[in-house]
């Protein structure tokens, strides 16, 4: 035992001491162990510190506090709110679309209406697919989806014509859908929790029978002579009600609103403007029809006596106020010796409307002042209201307009001249025209037009305005109409038995060089009981043409008188034998009623 305790302690002190012994360094090296060192093998390990391992407990807790705090946060206090999402995402909502209203004319043939789709959440919106039709429809934009599919547009837009006009009374209320799906997105159940409510149904005072004629009767003259457009409207003089309006060229609504784009880029490329609603927005130089309005402004200011008569040679003369030794001739389109007013209405004498417009010798004239005053009381130089789209309001010229138009030049006498037979700067509308007439018609009420038959819970009777004019007045500047008609007057080719109708021509020349010409054709009818007032203007023809807007008012009524005769106070529907119309019997445009500067 003592000698134990020996050998240990001399054991001890040599390590103490730091003694190495050659058999500790050099050991065989055939002794050595089979060590796989890629494995760590044989290499000394130290021993964790306690510093680590106080770490790696304190990581491990922080952890299973957040943790916990986060189970805490999502099951206790926010749960509810997190399982209602969770339910959510179960649960999808859905837009159901409602159904468009329908449109309709006025004896309740179907204008556009809908029709299912296969495999959409929208209907297809249809249009009539006869001509005539579209400037007045207008057309729809569908709902459209990004590329997540998802609607960034839920509604139909209604894009001009009516279809932009009543969009809200159209559109309805789209409705709210509950979808259930599964984890694999699969449909479990559908549930309706908002329905839809459908749009109203627009009842239109538009009569489609007549509506399409009257396009046919434009568009055939226009292709057979060269008028490059035309446009037409009838309008009941009591309520404003339109019965049709037509323009043409026109596109079409189902094109349009199915995006058609190869025939909306012929739309667009098309030099006749087919997106033109030339009834509106269309201005034109009137010429001769304006003389009615002329001749009540005469009246109304004491100007002329109506059975005085004047003297039309052909032309006036102006001697020119810088050289007496020059003259300016305004030209008559033709002589007509001596016409009182009803007659210088009926033939449309220059002379006439020269003198009691601009003055000559001991006749006094209504002057440039006074001459817009009349023309903007019957609503020329305003928008009518009939608020159907891009509406214009025309040019009344006066000194202030030619000063801005024409560097400062001043005004002229010639100028009051031309103005007074509708030429010059003078722009109206169809829709300005017809209104006006009615006006006439009606002694003085100037009604505001809408597109809402009397029947429809829509119609609301608008606010009219009674014009400061002599009934008496009226009734001089009617049977000057009347005489236009039956008296072989300009508008001759309206005389027909089946109904007595008073008119109005004009005829206005256009482009540089004087070669092309507007030809119109207003008035109403049935001339002892007034009901309904017309406009129809044909655009840019050529000037040596003898056909005109009168041609296309005389097929309308002749169509009328068979298929519609109780717009002529006929109740029973009168079956004739169609017969082709003459042009010969018509007339046309036969006067040039344009004033020609020619110095002598």
């Amino acid at each position: 035992m003592i000698e134990r305790y020996r050998k240990f302690k001399r054991q001890s002190n040599w390590r103490n001491q730091n003694e190495i012994f050659p058999d500790e360094v050099f050991i065989d090296s055939r002794n050595l162990p089979e060590f796989d060192k890629e494995r760590f093998e044989g290499q000394l390990e130290r021993p964790i510190s306690r510093g680590a391992l106080y770490s790696t407990v304190l990581i491990f807790t922080i952890i299973i506090i957040v943790f916990s705090f986060k189970l805490w946060f999502l099951q206790i206090k926010n749960g509810e709110a997190y399982a209602l999402q969770s339910e959510n995402n179960r649960l999808h909502h859905e837009v159901v679309f409602s159904e468009r209203g329908i449109i309709i004319d006025r004896n309740g043939v179907e204008l556009a209406w809908n029709t299912p789709k296969e495999n959409s959440a929208y209907p297809d919106r249809k249009y009539i697919e006869k001509n005539g039709f579209s400037h007045v429809l207008g057309y729809v934009s569908y709902p459209k989806k990004d590329s997540a599919g998802f609607y960034y547009q839920d509604y139909f837009d209604g894009k001009e014509g009516v279809e932009a006009l009543y969009d809200t009374e159209l559109s309805g209320k789209n409705g709210l859908k509950l979808t259930e799906t599964n984890a694999k997105g699969e449909i479990e159940s559908e549930s309706t929790i908002e329905p839809p409510k459908r749009g109203e149904k627009l009842i239109l005072s538009i009569d489609g029978r007549i509506q399409e004629e009257l396009y046919k009767q434009i568009r055939n003259l226009a292709l057979k002579v060269g008028f490059s457009g035309g446009a037409g409207v009838i309008m009941n003089i009591a309520t404003g009600e339109i019965i049709a309006l037509s323009s043409y060229p026109e596109y079409s609504s189902q094109y349009l609103s199915n995006g058609k784009e190869e025939e909306i880029k012929k739309y667009s490329e098309d030099s006749r403007k087919p997106f033109l609603n030339r009834v509106i927005s269309g201005v034109y130089t009137p010429g001769s029809i304006i003389k009615p309005y002329l001749a009540l402004g005469a009246l109304s200011e004491n100007i002329i006596d109506p059975n005085k008569k004047i003297l039309s040679t052909g032309k006036i003369e102006i001697v020119n106020p810088y050289n007496d030794k020059e003259k300016s001739v305004f030209v008559d389109w033709k002589a007509h010796g001596l016409v009182d007013m009803r007659k210088a209405i009926a033939v449309s004498s220059n002379v006439y409307f020269y003198e009691i417009g601009g003055g000559f010798e001991d006749q006094k004239g209504l002057g440039i002042t006074n001459i817009e005053k009349y023309m903007r009381m019957f609503g020329f130089g305003n928008l009518t209201g009939l608020e159907l789209g891009n509406e214009k309001e025309g040019t009344i010229p006066n000194p202030i307009w030619k000063a801005d138009n024409f560097n400062g030049d001043d005004w002229r006498l010639g100028d009051t001249y031309h103005t007074s037979i509708g030429q010059y700067g003078l722009q109206v509308t169809p829709m300005q025209v017809v209104r006006a007439v009615s006006a006439i018609a009606n002694d003085g009420h100037l009604l505001i037009p809408t597109l809402l038959s009397a029947s429809s819970t829509l119609f609301e009777k608008r606010k009219e305005t009674i014009l400061p004019i002599s009934p008496s007045y009226f009734q001089v500047v009617r049977e000057g109409m009347r005489q236009g008609v039956n008296g072989g007057g300009t508008a001759y080719g309206l005389n027909i038995s089946e109904v007595k109708i008073a008119a109005k021509t004009g005829t206005a020349e256009i482009g540089t060089l004087k070669q092309y010409v507007n030809s119109w054709s207003t008035g109403f009818f049935p001339y002892e009981n007034p009901k309904y007032s017309f406009a129809i203007l044909m655009e840019r023809g050529p000037r040596t043409n003898t056909l005109g807007a009168t041609l296309v008012m005389r097929g309308l009524v002749d169509y009328m008188n068979k298929e519609t005769p109780e717009y002529f106070g006929k109740e029973a529907k009168q079956q004739k034998e169609e017969k082709e119309i003459n042009p010969s019997d018509v007339g046309g445009v036969t006067e040039t009623d344009v004033p020609e500067l020619l110095p002598q």
